[in-house]
Formats: structure tokens, sequence, C-alpha cells
């Protein structure tokens, strides 16, 4: 057989936290075990039925069916525009300031390709999602992990950035409300890092899957400033975007997904926003990949964003029973953790036994109980400790998640 050479590049991507969890799912299946799969954050609820229907009335409309090139989703963008407009106040330019993605996880893996020259180092939260990382080391990049501590309300300090690490950074991402640690930010955090990546020139990304996943008013997140007020008319989110921090977009790019909100992640579809020279930049790395989804998606996503939004509020109500319903059974086994304020999530620091080894308890939880969770340290070195469970099954089932988990702690 021929030795065939690959990119140095692949190195840092043979491992996976989702692929390595589904390799575990296979073997306890394999073994007979019924698997509760805790482990990814994939909504079980269906999209709208509006939604589907603007889908299902574009396939038979056949000048849907051939590729779809930028100006071709001027629609799409325009429904994105309006769509923040109306929910942070912020004035948006669908010709300039938007881009269709197949998800954020495309934007955010993509982006360090217009951003990073190879040795340049990217500012990530740690842990942090998955792809953020990957899109670096695509890149050739280098990644200095900023830590996320729960004394610190798993907000990174950006003080402790090494000097000579700032001097050869280009970007950084954050994510909030938080994947894994289900933290938000308030509008004061943003501000800080607005200001920071301003005056480092770095570009400042913000993943934004979960806005709407947020459980309860987090408190008045809207700073002060008149000038800053001046520009935010009547925010209808609990927690803030980016833009809200970064108004005149100098330095700014956000990513969302319809996958949380309206529960369309298999269909694929999210969006970019922010300033026009990020967008441009990024729009010029997906031409040379893509061209867009089909057009049906776009035009099920631009249904999803300007119909009732009634099926948004069901989906936040029923993930807060889900915790509920969770946290409860495991205070009920004496596994103390706190209870979230957005995400999908629960975060939860292993027993004192297990303390070092997420993997280790993960593996063997799904292999003799067939409950299957993501180890913390799949989202990075400080996520060891922890553990995340997505809340993607209705009570009953989550109950007897916790009640297989007692007898494995046991």
């Amino acid at each position: 057989m021929t030795n065939i050479q690959f990119a140095q590049r692949l190195q840092p991507l043979q491992s996976n936290v989702f692929a390595d969890m589904d390799r575990a799912k296979a073997v306890a299946l394999a073994a007979g075990r019924q698997v509760i799969d805790l482990s990814l954050g994939s909504s079980d609820l269906p999209a709208e039925a509006h939604v589907i229907d603007a889908i299902a009335q574009s396939l038979h409309d056949r000048s849907t069916h051939g590729y779809l090139l930028f100006n071709g989703t001027q629609g799409f963008r325009e429904a994105a525009a309006k769509w923040y407009e109306q929910k942070f106040g912020i004035r948006v330019d669908p010709q300039t300031e938007v881009l269709p993605l197949i998800g954020s996880q495309e934007g955010t893996a993509h982006l360090p390709l217009a951003i990073l020259n190879p040795g340049d180092f990217a500012l990530l939260l740690d842990p942090g999602y998955p792809s953020h990382a990957g899109g670096v080391y695509l890149a050739s990049g280098q990644i200095y992990p900023m830590p996320l501590r729960a004394e610190n309300d798993f907000l990174p300090v950006f003080a402790d950035i090494p000097a000579p690490v700032l001097a050869q950074s280009r970007m950084m991402v954050l994510s909030y409300p938080h994947n894994p640690t289900a933290a938000i930010a308030p509008l004061s955090f943003f501000q800080e890092a607005v200001a920071f990546c301003q005056q480092h020139n770095l570009v400042l990304v913000h993943d934004f899957p979960y806005v709407d996943l947020v459980f309860e008013q987090t408190g008045d997140w809207v700073d002060s400033s008149p000038n800053l007020k001046s520009k935010i008319q009547n925010p209808k989110s609990l927690v803030p975007s980016i833009l809200q921090a970064d108004p005149e977009k100098s330095v700014s790019i956000e990513f969302f997904t319809l996958s949380k909100s309206y529960n369309m992640g298999g269909f694929r579809i999210g969006y970019a926003i922010g300033n026009a020279q990020l967008i441009n930049a990024l729009r010029q790395v997906k031409a040379a990949v893509d061209f867009n989804q089909y057009r049906g998606i776009l035009n099920g996503a631009i249904a999803a964003m300007t119909g009732p939004q009634a099926g948004v509020k069901t989906a936040v109500a029923t993930f807060q029973k889900r915790r509920d319903a969770f946290i409860t059974a495991l205070h009920r086994i004496g596994w103390k953790v706190p209870t979230p304020e957005a995400t999908m999530y629960i975060w939860a620091k292993l027993p004192p036994s297990w303390s070092q080894n997420s993997v280790e308890f993960c593996t063997q939880l799904v292999k003799q109980t067939g409950v299957a969770a993501s180890p913390g340290a799949g989202f990075g070195k400080s996520g060891e400790g922890y553990v995340r469970f997505a809340l993607v099954h209705e009570p009953p089932l989550l109950e007897t998640a916790v009640e297989r988990i007692a007898e494995f702690l046991n």
C-alpha cells in the first residue's frame, strides 16, 4: 500500500469529543445497552409547521433547483438584518454586513483562514467549542487558551494574556451564553472585550447560537451609559449581542445559527453578521469552498425569522422544565450542581474520585449504563474535572438517566 503523506495541520484534529463519544456509544449499542444520549447538543424538538411548509412549497418550484449565488440570498439577508434590528436595536446593512452560512460552525471554522497567517495566535476560550480550535489549526495558526474558572463566572481574564502572545495575536473568539459551561456574560464584559481588541488590533469573534435559550431575566445588563443606551432601543433579548458593545462594528463579527432557536440543526442554516470587511473576507473564503444551501432551506429560515415566534418560547420553556427535572434528580442523589440560566446543558463538576479523568468517566458510564455524556476535557484543558449533559430528552428519560448514574457512582 502506498505510504500517503498527510499535512501536519491534521495532527491536532485526530481527536474530537463528539467523534470519540460516538465510538463509545456504538460499543455500548453493540453490547445490547439501551443508550440515553446526553452527549450531543442536537435539539430533539421539531421545526415549526410554517417553516416546514415554506421548504415544502419550494420543492415544487423548479427555479429553486439550481446553484444559489450570493445575490440570490438577498431575501434571507434582509430577513436576518431585520431580525437583528428588532431584537437588539442594531441597524445592519443586508448587502455588506450579512453572510449566509451552513450553520455558525462553518463560519467559525473558516474565518481563521481569512484572518491568520501561519504562526499567528488566536485567543480562544478554554473550555470552548471544538470547531473554534479546529479552524485555527486548519489555518496553521497557534492557540492561546484563555482559562474559564468558576470563581470568575467562567469569563476570561484579559490581563492574564502574556504580552508576547498578544503581539502575535490576530483574533479573539468568545461565545456567550457559553457551551459547555452554560455561563452568560453581561454587556459590561463585552464592552471590555471590544476595548481590549481595539487596543491590540484584534478581530473579535462572537459565536452566538444560544441567544434565545435563556431561562430567566439575568439582571439589568444594559449599561447606563447614555451614549450606548441611545443606540440600544428596546432590546428584546435577555442576553446581549457583541454588536451592542460595538455598534459601529469596528472589530466585531457575530455568528448565529437557526439550529437552537428554531430547531433547524439538520437543515444547516446560519449566518455571520458584523464588520463589512470581515464579512467580505469570509465571503471570499466561502466562495472558494461552496455556493450556498438549497434555496428552499433559506425560504424556511426566512419563515422562521419573520413568522410567529411562539415556537421559540415553547422551546425555551421545554428546556427549562428539563433543566429543573435533571437538576432536581442530580441533587436527590447527592450530586450538587449549579442551576444554569441559559443553554441546553448542565456543566457538572465531577465527584472527587473522577475529578481528573472525565474521559474515563464518560467512557465507563456509557459502557456500564448506556448513559452518554461529554467529558469536560474534550472541550479543553480547563474543562477537565467536569462533564457536560445535554438536555435533549423529556424529563422522565432524564430522570431515568440520573438513576443509572446513581447506580454507577455507587
